[in-house]
């Protein structure tokens, strides 16, 4: 009997097996939370990546010796999942669809980045600058001064200039475009969760996203080089004004011809990545991207690698009076995940993007197994999916939908297995 044949009797037989039940949270079955008075889920939520994401509260499936999740833990929404293999290793409210704030710069990033050539100068134009919203987080993008894509980007990413943001979005077409752009490509990820309205983030009508579509967006991202060293870059330097000459001296050119500028040094605000009073660096962090408004409170997606293993992790507005909440609460989920991986049944799966290339495998492996379990299905059937050997490998994926058995050749997103990240997580210790 063929390899693959024998998977898909193992997978039938183990679709009739009762599901196993979300364990509880923490040891005493409770769990902090938002505040009881504060808005409530939506009974009904997407599933897409499985039923148990669009379920309210946590979903999580202990196996033995998995640790249990953190007690505090107040985000409205949050989700840990395996960046490789696209495993959901726990969730709370993960199609909760809520203001995304500058995290939704991701999307932004994800889909203008390929466009622009990052040596591609431009000058900036009073207009272009017109519609950033009153109380933005800017980078000091002036007009009448030109900058480097590659400069612009910086900006997005260190300082969530939204001022950076609409001078790309010009570059891209203007405003309307690249939003429709985005909302394309958010469309494309199965992002369906995210309602696009400004590049930025910033605060209007309508705007949303969710936890869950914020990993998909950060997976995607991360698979491009200059995405991840953006993300991950900790401090550099930013074009200011024109040097001012002393009297009597001329005009300093550059190398263009231009009058030199002064610069100015910008830091990430990623507080996981910078430190800040009350936040500790975490070790093996490698971006992604925070965001706070007044209606979105505080959002952030963290990536992080530790013994060769990638999570990413997204928390949205916490309602813990903790300082710096939702760093805390995200270095707290990396680590249960990172402690909890091999001992806990996937409850979902980040989708592949639409047009994912796929490919079959004759040796499917779960979806979050370790290695050393390959082969064990890690959830009846729902989130079987294969992983061929090497840092390349692609495979077949099982599903059961309405109880009959279908076999999916191949929809399995084809990551680049082991990502390249930056230079940032190989310098710092890893916990």
């Amino acid at each position: 009997m063929s390899a693959l044949k024998k998977t898909v009797l193992t997978v039938a037989a183990a679709a009739v097996l009762p599901v196993m039940t979300a364990v509880p949270a923490s040891a005493d079955g409770k769990i902090d939370g938002p505040d009881t008075n504060g808005p409530k889920p939506p009974v009904s939520m997407s599933t897409v990546g499985g039923a148990k994401l669009g379920r309210v509260g946590t979903q999580v499936n202990l196996g033995a010796g998995a640790p249990v999740l953190p007690k505090q833990l107040s985000g409205r929404s949050w989700i840990v999942a395996d960046a490789e293999s696209g495993a959901v290793l726990a969730s709370h409210n993960a199609h909760w669809r809520l203001p995304p704030a500058s995290t939704l710069k991701m999307l932004f990033a994800d889909t203008v980045l390929p466009k622009l050539s990052k040596n591609e100068v431009y000058k900036v134009a009073p207009t272009d600058l017109a519609e950033v919203g009153a109380g933005s987080s800017l980078v000091g993008v002036k007009e009448n001064l030109t900058y480097s894509v590659h400069d612009l980007w910086l900006g997005v990413f260190l300082r969530s200039g939204n001022d950076a943001v609409h001078v790309l979005s010009k570059m891209n077409g203007g405003i309307p475009k690249t939003v429709k752009d985005m909302q394309k490509h958010a469309e494309e990820l199965q992002a369906l969760d995210t309602h696009v309205v400004t590049p930025d983030g910033y605060d209007e009508k309508n705007q949303v996203s969710s936890a869950y579509d914020l990993t998909l967006i950060a997976r995607s991202g991360l698979q491009k080089k200059d995405f991840r060293e953006y993300c991950s870059t900790a401090s550099a330097k930013f074009p200011g004004d024109v040097q001012k000459p002393k009297e009597g001296e001329k005009v300093e050119k550059d190398k263009n011809g231009d009058p030199k500028r002064d610069s100015f040094e910008i830091q990430n605000t990623n507080r996981l990545l910078t430190g800040a009073p009350g936040v500790t660096t975490y070790k093996g962090i490698a971006g992604v991207k925070n965001g706070n408004t007044t209606h979105a409170g505080a959002t952030f997606t963290g990536v992080a690698e530790r013994d060769g293993r990638v999570l990413l992790v997204t928390v949205m507005n916490p309602s813990s009076t903790e300082g710096q909440a939702v760093y805390q609460e995200t270095a707290r989920l990396l680590d249960w995940g990172f402690s909890a991986a091999g001992k806990v049944k996937p409850v979902g799966e980040l989708v592949p993007p639409k047009s994912a290339r796929t490919k079959a495998s004759p040796n499917p492996t779960a979806v979050g197994a370790d290695s050393a379990g390959a082969g064990k299905a890690t959830e009846p059937a729902k989130f079987a999916a294969a992983n061929g050997e090497g840092t390349g490998g692609v495979g077949t994926a099982l599903a059961v939908a309405g109880g009959v058995l279908v076999l999916l050749g191949g929809a399995v997103f084809l990551v680049n297995r082991r990502w390249p990240l930056p230079d940032l997580v190989r310098r710092r210790p890893r916990g």
